[in-house]
């Protein structure tokens, strides 16, 4: 079988012949281009794509946010100052700021100032969202149905979930924490009038090319736990899930942190898989464990291998070690896909990701 032919095979509910091997690229890449080891356009070239197939790597994750943001009633600017990346929303009800910082050691960026600092913030960032329209852009998920053949699949992302758009990228936990304690209400408002401009972004995501639909959530259990899960992101969650059933797509989040506090409630939710699943010693759950914490759900877990392993500061040995350990489980059936976890990172090595088509095919043929 193909890759493309492997993972829709167990996206269905069915049986490939061995385990499928997809792995997410997208951060090495950067880092190559950023290296000027490979062309500005690597990423959206054919050459990205043949880079996969020489590495024998099934692709996926390379979606994107197919719709782009019209701001209405407000002023929004963007500059960069040397490694700097800035951006204002001027609105009658205040001005948000926002500076990004620019890592060339990790390839890399972080938040210097958040864009939501306080309750005082939320009148602004609510006329923000509601004078927020979109429109779709589906030129690269056409081109990648171009590009992709046998070697994989289509996958575009929604917005996150209101709540995760702020702990991720425009607030942080701590200032979420400090608007729940000090103003619950005008939170919980503020996100209600987010997820109702997102849905308007969500529409349009379901009718791209995209075959699989992703919430980007970027979420661990150690910064959201189940109290703020089940009040402010699993409804949400659900919805869009349903929806994108609802139009023929599989569904997925992205969880790359700690599982142990949050991967039952997740898998309760019903997507078609959670992917960029990280195993101990670098994540806090054997995989010996993870299927007690999915229990009766469906749900597909998806990853495997640390992004660690595929550095220098593992051995070749403990590499495979890892790889023949995780695969002596997900060959027993047809509920995981073996990925990165999260991503290969800059100092990745080829030969290990190459590494790995060989190991699933001697060990990764299902037992039964």
């Amino acid at each position: 079988m193909t890759p493309r032919e492997r993972i829709l095979t167990i996206l269905a509910g069915g049986n490939p012949d061995q385990v499928p091997w997809f792995g997410d690229l997208d951060y090495w890449a950067t880092a190559l281009i950023s290296q000027g080891k490979r062309p500005q356009d690597f990423k959206t070239s054919d050459a990205y794509l043949q880079w996969h197939r020489e590495l024998s790597v099934g692709f996926y994750l390379q979606g994107y946010f197919p719709f782009t943001e019209i701001a209405e009633g407000c002023t929004v600017k963007n500059w960069t100052e040397g490694n700097n990346r800035y951006r204002t929303i001027e609105t009658p009800q205040g001005i948000l700021k926002e500076c990004w910082y620019w890592s060339e050691i990790t390839y890399s960026e972080a938040p210097i100032e958040r864009l939501v600092k306080s309750e005082k913030d939320l009148p602004a960032y609510r006329y923000y969202f509601e004078n927020l329209h979109y429109k779709p852009d589906y030129g690269l998920a056409k081109k990648r149905e171009e590009q992709v053949g046998d070697l994989g699949v289509v996958l575009c992302y929604t917005p996150r979930s209101p709540f995760m758009n702020m702990v991720a990228v425009d607030s942080g936990i701590e200032n979420i924490v400090n608007m729940y304690m000090s103003a619950p209400e005008e939170l919980t408002e503020t996100l209600k009038i987010v997820k109702k401009s997102m849905d308007r972004a969500v529409h349009l995501v379901l009718e791209s090319p995209a075959e699989i639909v992703m919430i980007p959530e970027n979420l661990s259990a150690e910064v959201v736990g189940p109290t703020f899960f089940e009040m402010f992101m699993k409804e949400y969650q659900t919805d869009w899930k349903d929806k994108i059933h609802g139009a023929g797509k599989f569904s997925c989040i992205h969880m790359d942190g700690t599982l142990k506090g949050l991967l039952r409630q997740e898998a309760s939710v019903g997507f078609t898989f959670i992917e960029a699943l990280t195993p101990a010693p670098t994540g806090d759950l054997p995989i010996e464990e993870w299927e007690s914490y999915f229990g009766d759900s469906k749900t597909i877990a998806w990853g495997g291998i640390p992004g660690a392993y595929f550095t220098p500061h593992t051995s070749d040995a403990e590499f495979d070690r890892l790889v023949k350990h995780v695969l002596s489980f997900m060959r027993k059936k047809n509920s995981y896909v073996l990925g990165v976890a999260d991503q290969v990172p800059p100092d990745g090595l080829t030969s290990r990701v190459k590494r790995v088509r060989e190991l699933v095919d001697q060990f990764g043929s299902y037992e039964n």
